[in-house]
């Protein structure tokens, strides 16, 4: 299960800039939620960030295919532990490596086009994407442990600095919204955030979160603008807590 961000443990490794030509995950695996590896870039941009585990872009790619095949070029030395099958979450969306060469610095992806519907920013050439390995572990959990499957999509509706920091408002699902809450955490595009409000809406609700510098400048959440869509993901606990009490309500209900 891959993981997600956060703004802390980002004593890592500084993120630097990736291409992609690759494909889908496989298999999920579970990530720690702290900082992002590295940044890469889409074909036709260059640029260097940290923050996020990692950064990547993707250089080709067939979308209209059932299976598109992608190709990420990532920071130096960022496959230097990397081999066949092992996952790499994507903006949040764990993905199974098929193909890597050390010396282009490049890993390739399968993608299928059920996963591209399902997601945002894994489907364009030129663009910035967050990156992160797998959790060990004996790794530290400097966030919240996620699973890189995407629960839906966001959009933004507010993103501009206020004072030193950066206020980041992005509009959920109705069916994400129960899931939220004041000072819980969610995942948005591979990196783990703390939420400082919550307004419910008609159409969902929308959680605000306050970016610190180092958060912006290091991770691809600096490429975010007013009406973008970003990818998803809960808190995996609140879905069990769900589960059990909607069982338990079931069961009275039948004595």
């Amino acid at each position: 299960l891959p993981t997600a961000v956060t703004q802390r443990a980002i004593d890592r490794k500084l993120v630097q800039p990736v291409r992609v030509e690759c494909e889908l995950p496989a298999a999920a695996q579970l990530r720690s939620g702290t900082a992002v590896q590295e940044l890469g870039h889409l074909p036709g941009r260059s640029r260097v960030s940290t923050t996020v585990a990692d950064f990547g872009g993707f250089s080709e790619g067939t979308p209209d295919l059932a299976v598109a095949d992608w190709t990420i070029e990532a920071p130096a030395g960022y496959l230097d532990d990397v081999g066949l099958g092992d996952s790499i979450a994507l903006n949040g969306a764990c993905m199974t490596v098929t193909q890597f060469d050390l010396s282009q610095r490049q890993f390739c992806i399968e993608i299928s086009a059920e996963s591209l519907a399902r997601t945002c920013g894994l489907n364009q050439s030129g663009g910035i994407i967050n990156l992160e390995k797998a959790l060990r572990a004996n790794d530290r959990l400097g966030g919240h442990i996620v699973s890189g499957h995407v629960d839906g999509l966001g959009h933004v509706s507010r993103f501009e600095q206020v004072g030193e920091s950066w206020a980041l408002c992005i509009v959920t699902p109705p069916d994400l919204a129960r899931y939220l809450a004041y000072k819980g955490s969610v995942t948005i595009n591979g990196v783990s955030l703390t939420v400082n409000h919550v307004h419910d809406l008609p159409q969902g609700c929308e959680i605000s979160i306050n970016l610190i510098p180092h958060t912006v400048t290091h991770t691809a959440l600096s490429e975010l603008r007013v009406g973008v869509a970003v990818n998803l993901e809960i808190v995996t606990v609140a879905r069990y807590v769900e589960r059990m009490l909607s069982a338990g309500l079931n069961l009275k209900a039948s004595l």
